[in-house]
């Protein structure tokens, strides 16, 4: 299972990814819109999880989202867990095998690998 430290370094770096997208193509003197970032951050998500096994940012800290049954993650699971993320409220709320709310709904893991 991926921890919390990994997890929390994932987080960062995608969001900064997605903020840095913002501020360049969503923003206006100077301020960034920040649906913009949280659109930009759920597609990243969903575009990247399938493809490549995660996101950047969990490339970068080992991690890889794999389904709870063997085989491909698919389409719907990254974007049910994409979105759910985005609301921020699921990823706070966890079970006693540090799975949170969105990998339970979405029947994914956090792994490392």
């Amino acid at each position: 299972m991926g921890r919390v430290g990994r997890r929390i370094g994932a987080l960062a770096i995608d969001w900064s990814m997605a903020y840095g997208a913002g501020a360049l193509f969503f923003s206006s003197d100077g301020v960034v819109n920040g649906f913009a970032v949280s659109g930009l951050f759920v597609a990243l998500q969903i575009v990247f999880i399938p493809t490549i096994g995660g996101s950047i940012g969990h490339r970068l800290f080992g991690l890889r989202v794999v389904p709870l049954q063997r085989g491909w993650v698919g389409v719907w699971r990254p974007v049910v867990r994409s979105v759910l993320l985005g609301l921020a409220v699921p990823a706070l709320v966890w079970d006693s095998d540090q799975r949170g709310f969105h990998d339970k709904v979405a029947g994914t893991v956090l792994i490392r690998g």
